[in-house]
Formats: C-alpha cells, sequence, structure tokens
C-alpha cells in the first residue's frame, strides 16, 4: 500500500493531553479527539501506546505511527487501550503491530485504583488468581473493579488480560519453534480453542498464518532457535532514551551470584535471575546506544529463558519497570526543562529515565543492608539454580526464608514484614500504606523508604526527607534527582 502521509511538525509534547483522565464535557471530548487525530494525521510515535484509533470501514485499529494512508477523520474512532479496540470488534493492523508498543505510562504514574489495576493485570494476576483476586489486591469488589476499568479504559478486567495473552501468543509464535498446542497453554489460555477463537478475533488469521506472517527479522531468529536459545524479544520505548546511566547504576548495584553487567560501556549486557510464579528465569538485556536524531522512540534487545513458559508476559513486565520503559519522556522533559537549573541536565540527557527493579522485596531488602551484605544473604540463604548460567548461580533469597533464618534487627523485622504481608510492595500496592507499612518496622528510616518507594513502588514524585528539592519539579521529582545524580550534583544538596 502506497503511503501518502507526511509527518507534521510534532507541536502536542503531553501525552497526557490525549489520554483520558477524567469525565469530561462532550465538547472537551472533541476538542481532544482533533487533537488525537492530528497526531495520527502526522504519524506521531510519541503517542504510541497512549491511544489507539480504529477504521470503521476496515475494521482495523493500528498505533498512531502506523505508515498506512490517513483515514478520513469520519471513520476513525479512538481507544485507550487495545483490548478496547478488540472488544468493540476490531482486528490489530499487521503493518504497525500495535500491540507492540510502549504501555501507557499513565498506569504506571497513577496511583489510584485503575492504576494500580492495570499494573496487576500486566503482570498476570487476573491469568493467575482471576477477578476476584484482582480486586482482593485492590480491595475492592468484582463489580467496582469493572465498572472503574471499563470507564476508564474501555475494557474489564477479563478483555485486558485476554489482550495480553494474545500478544503473548503472537511473540511465541512468530520467535519460536514451540509447537502451536504449548504455545495456547504457555500464554495463559485454558485451551487450544480459546486460544485459536482469540487469534482469529484479534489478528484476522489462524495460529498457523500468524506465525507464517513474521516478519523476516523474526523468520531468521526462528530458523537458528534451539530449544536453549531462550525467547529473544524487543522491549520497546517511546522517545530518547539514555541507557547508559540506568547500565551504570545496575553495574554499580550489581549482586554476585544473582546479576552481572559486562562488556564495554554502550555495548553492556545485564543479566540476572528472577522468581516468578510458575518457575525461574534468567534475563539478559543489552546496552543500546543512543543515536542522535532518533527521538521517536526504539527499543532494548532482551533474551529471556525460562523454566516455565507462563512467565513471559510477567517477567518482560518486571523488566519494563526496571527499566522505565513505559515512562513519558516528553511531559518528565518539558517540565523539568523549564527549570533553570534542570534546564542544561535535561538538554545534555533527553530522556532520562528512574529505573524501577524487577523484585520489589528483594530491593527493599537490599536498599537497607546495602550490597556486601546483599551478596553474603544470597551465598548463605538464597536458593542455588538447578542449572547455573555462568555467573548466576542464586535466586535472591525469599523474605520468609530470611525471617526464618536471621528473624533479630531492622533487615530480620522488615523480611518479616514482607513475608506476612504488613508491608505490600507487588504493583498493586497503594504507595501511600506502603510507605506508612514501612515506617512502622522498627529500625527502618525515611531515607531507605524514600528509596523503596521510588524503585520499588515506581513513584515518579519522590524526594528524599530534608532534601532541598523544588515543588516546581512535580510531579517528576524522582527524575529530577536522576538528573543531579548523572551530573554529580546532588550529593552537594544533601
Amino acid at each position: 500500500m502506497s503511503d501518502f502521509r507526511q509527518p507534521g511538525p510534532p507541536v502536542w509534547r503531553r501525552l497526557d493531553s490525549v489520554t483520558p483522565q477524567t469525565v469530561q464535557p462532550a465538547e472537551h471530548a472533541d476538542a481532544r479527539e482533533d487533537v488525537r487525530y492530528e497526531a495520527v494525521r502526522s504519524r506521531d510515535a510519541r503517542f504510541d501506546g497512549a491511544f489507539f484509533f480504529a477504521v470503521e470501514t476496515t475494521g482495523i485499529y493500528c498505533r498512531p505511527s502506523c505508515p498506512a494512508v490517513t483515514p478520513k477523520r469520519r471513520n476513525v474512532r479512538f481507544f485507550a487501550t487495545a483490548a478496547a479496540a478488540q472488544g468493540s470488534g476490531f482486528r490489530a493492523c499487521r503493518r504497525c503491530r500495535p500491540d507492540a508498543v510502549p504501555g501507557s505510562a499513565d498506569w504506571n504514574v497513577r496511583a489510584d485504583v485503575v492504576g494500580r489495576a492495570m499494573r496487576l493485570i500486566g503482570d498476570g494476576v487476573v491469568d493467575r488468581e482471576g477477578v476476584a483476586g484482582l480486586a482482593g489486591r485492590l480491595g475492592y469488589s468484582a463489580r467496582q473493579v469493572q465498572r472503574q476499568l471499563t470507564a476508564e479504559v474501555g475494557a474489564g478486567p477479563v478483555a485486558l488480560a485476554r489482550a495480553q495473552r494474545a500478544h503473548t501468543a503472537r511473540v511465541l509464535l512468530q520467535t519460536t519453534v514451540l509447537p502451536v498446542t504449548e504455545i495456547a497453554f504457555a500464554s495463559g489460555f485454558a485451551s487450544v480453542r480459546q486460544f485459536n477463537d482469540t487469534i482469529r478475533a484479534v489478528y484476522a488469521a489462524t495460529p498457523s498464518e500468524l506465525r507464517a506472517a513474521a516478519p523476516a527479522r523474526d523468520r531468521a531468529a526462528r530458523r537458528t532457535a534451539t530449544p536453549s536459545a531462550g525467547v529473544p524479544l524487543r522491549l520497546a520505548h517511546r522517545g530518547p532514551y539514555q541507557a547508559g546511566p540506568v547500565f551504570d547504576l545496575l553495574q554499580r548495584e550489581a549482586v554476585t551470584g544473582v546479576e552481572e553487567v559486562s562488556g564495554e560501556t554502550g555495548r553492556r549486557l545485564y543479566r540476572r535471575t528472577l522468581r516468578l510464579p510458575y518457575g525461574t528465569g534468567i534475563v539478559a538485556v543489552q546496552e543500546r546506544p543512543g543515536r542522535a536524531g532518533t527521538g521517536s522512540g526504539g527499543w532494548l534487545e532482551a533474551r529471556l529463558h525460562l523454566t516455565d513458559l507462563r512467565d513471559l508476559t510477567t517477567s518482560v513486565q518486571r523488566l519494563r519497570r526496571l527499566f522505565d520503559l513505559d515512562a513519558d519522556p516528553y511531559a518528565v522533559d518539558e517540565r523539568l526543562g523549564a527549570d533553570p537549573r534542570l534546564a542544561p541536565l535535561v538538554a545534555a540527557r533527553p530522556g532520562l529515565r528512574s529505573p524501577g527493579t524487577a523484585d520489589p522485596a528483594e530491593l527493599a531488602v537490599r536498599a537497607l543492608v546495602g550490597r556486601t551484605e546483599a551478596e553474603r544473604l544470597v551465598q548463605r540463604y538464597g536458593k542455588a539454580l538447578d542449572a547455573p548460567c555462568g555467573t548466576l548461580t542464586h535466586l535472591f533469597p525469599e523474605p520468609d526464608v530470611l525471617a526464618g533464618a536471621a528473624p533479630h534487627g531492622t533487615p530480620g523485622a522488615l523480611a518479616a514484614a514482607l513475608a506476612d504481608g504488613a508491608v505490600r510492595l507487588d504493583p498493586g500496592a497503594d504507595r501511600d500504606d506502603a510507605e506508612r507499612a514501612l515506617l512502622a518496622v522498627p529500625g527502618l528510616d525515611a531515607r531507605t523508604v524514600a528509596v523503596v518507594r521510588t524503585r520499588a513502588l515506581g513513584d515518579p514524585d519522590v524526594a528524599p526527607p530534608g532534601a532541598a528539592v523544588p515543588d516546581t519539579w512535580r510531579p517528576w521529582r524522582s527524575y529530577a534527582l536522576n538528573h543531579l545524580r548523572a551530573a554529580g550534583e546532588w550529593e552537594n544538596d544533601r
């Protein structure tokens, strides 16, 4: 298909101007949709994942940057999620693959029940525990969760989980040589029939046809794949991404036995072990050097070795949180770049991220005890892998193991609180409740709690107690401090 669209000037700087925040008057909704259409018309990749558009005359939904011919405005409908588009009967575009876009930045930033629910669904809670389990974790009834999600994102928890399963299935079909039947259950489907029906509905193709339609890169990788090769993935992000400072942090913090960072700066490889709901995993992420003039987005190359492929979705989401891949760098840089002190730092490092963690409980313990003690805990109490991989030999010890083995002192109290649920740090945890619970742990100081809130709970707006951090940096104070650290200026303010 010929492409007649020409990129327009990038005039819309904020993703939250085109994503649903609250119910608004009709004229405001119309204006918002006009802005969305202009983003579609100019193929603005900054909005990929912030919303989706569907074309009623073709029955297909796309990402805003889809290179196909621009549809007429009267034929376009907008959706907050891929699941909402699928629920309205639209099929995913085979050209732009809208299911592969970065996640909406809203769901990681927001602290309300919808944001918490979206993070839990991304972590696979609905697949493992059902809607009742999701509602129980949120402290709401299943009906309330259904109503709020449908009102805000246009789809309920079952539909959102179904869309996520379909995406996982597509990845496995196109990047592995696994039998279709095995992929069906690895993706979280209850039956092969349900799997086949969903793939046809979402992609307008059978699983075999979807596998045959894989991009050339995926087909080539599949031809050389072996059972031990793992699952290759591209972890997409929007906008510029400063990989160097993230890998610098991971290298400084790496705990022997659980993590390693190897290679030269600019092309380092980060590897770590993961404890997952159905088994264990070893994940590897390649540092991707930034390229001048490419601010529309990109990806990090990753490879996942899992003992149970049902953990694929969960492990991907945990890596996305660790590397802060769903952030909105345009909103962050716009706000912080307006500050005289931060402006030159933002200009020097556009797209600087606020790294999270792949295991919140592990992060909390490590933030308290430090790297050296964490390595001792791993060697003494960590579970050895059945099949070590180079220097990766152990899983970080679980909180209940630490609580039983070393019950005394602040580390023991923290481990006990994590083990019995007094402190919850999962993706659906309420951040304020978690902070209060952490401060109630004997001996745990406010500065450590601030680190846990930033890294384990993914809060973008945290300032350590007593820090001279102006309110004008809100709601991105976590990012502002990362800019100061990267420039070597933060220690002077302590």
